[in-house]
């Protein structure tokens, strides 16, 4: 049987309450830094905005009466935008921490995710005593969670953090870096954009619950944990991440 990299959250982290949410039909705008396929991408061929996030913000709409629009955003600097008001949530592979818990409000937990390290495909026998022993040197994508658990690997001086997760594997591909930390959620995607040429080699390093998130306050929260749990109660949960993993 194939470990999971991504499991449904608890349904025992929800409400056991009828669904009454109903949003009238409101339009709400999705922040997504949509360069984590299959998290969340854009459709070369339509231009659309497509994912796992997508589906489920989409299906949890379908049970409260609402709309998304996703708005493409960068990662640095997502949550000011949603502080800001650019958007009503953010949707976008985001890990659920006590720190950020100061900041934001979460909906609850809709998967548990966990990291992985892609390498080189010549150095895929490289283990983490290996990184920790020579002093290898690991990348991620800046402000991450990604970043955390690199940190803890090799050490802070050993961790190299870029803007956005595209410049952290370009430093791979450069060997600048020995490894890229990654979300288990994605490393597939890119083992497949880059057969032959990057695996993942380490996996399941630590697991974070994902949620969506709200600005501090916002009472349109109680409505989307109501809408998940909907869609974990009625099989669409599971059908979505048998679709983009074939996990059942």
């Amino acid at each position: 049987m194939k470990k999971l990299i991504v499991t449904l959250a608890l349904s025992a982290l929800m409400s056991s309450a009828a669904y009454a949410a109903d949003l009238g039909g409101k339009l709400l705008k999705v922040g997504s830094d949509t360069t984590s396929p299959p998290m969340e991408s854009v459709d070369t061929a339509t231009g659309q905005i497509v994912g796992f996030d997508v589906d489920v913000v989409n299906a949890v709409c379908a049970k409260i009466n609402c709309q998304a629009e996703f708005v493409t955003t960068g990662w640095d600097g997502i949550f000011a935008a949603l502080d800001q008001g650019s958007f009503d949530l953010v949707a976008s592979g985001v890990s659920i921490t006590d720190e950020r818990k100061k900041a934001m409000d979460f909906s609850d937990p809709y998967i548990v995710n966990s990291q992985a390290v892609l390498m080189r495909a010549a150095d895929q026998g490289v283990s983490l005593a290996d990184f920790k022993a020579h002093g290898k040197k690991l990348s991620a994508q800046a402000n991450t969670t990604d970043a955390q658990v690199a940190e803890k690997v090799v050490g802070k001086e050993n961790v190299v953090a870029y803007d956005s997760f595209s410049a952290a594997i370009i430093a791979l591909k450069n060997k600048d870096v020995d490894g890229v930390v990654i979300n288990g959620a994605n490393a597939a995607a890119y083992e497949r954009e880059f057969a032959g040429e990057l695996v993942v080699a380490i996996k399941d390093l630590e697991s974070d619950p994902l949620g969506l998130v709200f600005r501090k306050g916002d009472e349109n929260v109680a409505a989307f944990n109501e809408g998940l749990k909907a869609i974990k109660d009625d099989g669409t949960m599971a059908k979505l991440v048998e679709k983009y993993w074939g996990l059942k």
